[in-house]
């Protein structure tokens, strides 16, 4: 009996510890760590890096594909035809306020990374003028090309710079090592040369910056406005953020444009209607969404919206597929917020559509502005005297105008980045305008110069047959004012 019993007792134990084996036997196995591994020294080619991180590599290939169209009501992207949207017949004033320089013959809506150089090789000749300093965002292979020729790198033609990428990569855009540390994966400000100078500027220690703070810094390399300043031949020799007397987190248009102003040899163009030499601004996402925004103090970087965590398999990863969260059904968005997909894209699309309004507002006004003064210079050739008081004023607050409209005009976001101060930008741009153009009636009056109540933008003019393309302007494309408010000036 007790023999018995001990057998008993030892196949209990032997069942209560299968009992508590096969659960983990039979378990899956947890998600390994991702290691980290480390890439040589100087390797350019994302085949590379996509070896050792495959699932990043497979979504970041896919900025080579159509973006999903009729998802955002201004950005409308790029359809499975590789079609292109003409900034410059959506926003006619443009032509306008552009002719002069390559912006006023070609202004195209881009097409996303991988196809940064393919762009440029596409777009009219006019728009790279400037030489090698217009790859400085456009390939990973900048940074060396600047190190290796210095002043020559800014100066030399274009396409003789673009020959000194290896062939297999000469069409390349952004890629790892544009953010990446080989070594670590952390993220790295690869363009000492531009953001790094633009850092030092505003006393910014870069080795203190947060992770998040980084997750934007690396965008705003690229996602900024810049300035080439030009020597007396109008060749380019160097390239500079304009954010010079700003500070982190409070780059103001205000100080940017004291800064473009602040040099003769950063006005790069000079504008046909007026005849005035000026500067310019490209897409300055990065100063407006910084500057106080709402996502900015909430501590949101460009990447939990543009490349928000996604989930391939068991690994869990940052989409590589930078994207408006528009175009991606606002997954970004609902990381924090609760509200349905509907919901915030309507929110989204209310603030665009106010945006866009005030932008044709301010934008037309500062165009109108611009013929005003083509009458004034036309009255002048004919001997007529305009006060030089009210003139100097005019043109002052022209430009101020000019700039501010610009701004906006070339932010992707259509005010989204930073809602209140896109209305306050494009505000103070139409108060600009409409004082400068009192001041510039008034000594029109004084010389007994007539000028029409409404001044006709002569648009088909600037926009038919730019350049060699001949691109013929189609007015169905052009957006109008979403609340008609246009109509009435």
């Amino acid at each position: 009996m007790a023999k018995k019993k001990r057998t008993l007792f030892i196949v209990g134990v032997a069942l209560a510890l299968a009992y508590l084996i096969i659960p983990y036997g039979c378990a899956p196995s947890k998600p390994e760590m991702v290691k980290t591994v480390q890439i040589p020294d100087g390797e350019i080619d994302p085949e590379l890096w996509g070896k050792a991180y495959p699932e990043e590599f497979e979504t970041w290939k896919k900025t080579n594909d159509p973006e999903p169209a009729g998802k955002s009501k201004y950005k409308r992207g790029m359809d499975a035809d590789h079609l292109t949207y003409d900034k410059l017949a959506e926003y006619p004033y443009m032509a306008v306020l552009f002719n002069g320089w390559g912006f006023g013959v070609e202004y195209n809506e881009p097409r996303g990374h991988s196809k940064m150089i393919r762009d440029q090789l596409e777009i009219d000749a006019s728009r790279l003028k400037a030489g090698g300093v217009c790859l400085s965002c456009k390939t990973p292979y900048s940074v060396q090309l600047q190190k290796q020729l210095g002043e020559d790198y800014y100066s030399k033609p274009y396409k003789e710079i673009l020959a000194m990428i290896p062939e297999k990569n000469r069409e390349l855009g952004v890629a790892c090592i544009d953010c990446h540390d080989n070594k670590d994966m952390g993220l790295k400000i690869s363009r000492g040369y531009t953001l790094g100078a633009a850092l030092d500027a505003m006393k910014v220690d870069q080795k203190n910056l947060t992770r998040q703070e980084k997750r934007s810094a690396v965008c705003a390399q690229c996602h900024v406005t810049y300035n080439i300043p030009k020597n007396k031949e109008m060749k380019s020799v160097g390239l500079f953020f304009p954010w010079q007397g700003s500070k982190w987190g409070a780059i103001t248009i205000e100080n940017i444009i004291k800064v473009i102003r602040s040099d003769d040899s950063y006005r790069e163009w000079k504008q046909n209607v007026t005849g005035f030499k000026m500067g310019f601004i490209r897409h300055p996402e990065f100063e407006l969404f910084s500057n106080n925004s709402v996502h900015w103090k909430a501590g949101a970087s460009c990447a939990d919206c543009h490349m928000p965590y996604t989930k391939v398999g068991v690994k869990k990863i940052s989409d590589h597929r930078v994207m408006s969260p528009l175009k991606n059904d606002m997954k970004a968005c609902m990381q924090c917020h609760t509200e349905t997909a509907a919901w915030l894209k309507e929110q989204v699309t209310a603030i665009q559509d106010r945006t866009v309004s005030l932008q044709i507002r301010a934008g037309n006004a500062t165009a109108g502005l611009a013929k005003l003064f083509e009458t004034t210079h036309k009255a002048q050739a004919e001997g007529k005297v305009i006060d030089k008081a009210l003139y100097d004023k005019a043109r002052d607050y022209y430009e101020e105008a000019f700039y501010r409209s610009l701004f906006i005009g070339a932010e992707n976001s259509i005010g989204f980045h930073n809602p209140t101060e896109a209305m306050r930008v494009l505000g103070d741009s139409l108060a600009f305008a409409s004082k400068a153009e009192g001041y510039l009636r008034q000594a029109l009056a004084k010389a007994g110069v007539d000028v029409p109540l409404k001044i006709d933008l002569e648009i088909a003019k600037y926009l038919d047959n730019r350049g060699d393309k001949k691109i013929k302007w189609d007015k169905a494309v052009e957006f109008k004012d979403p609340f008609g408010v246009q109509d009435h000036f």
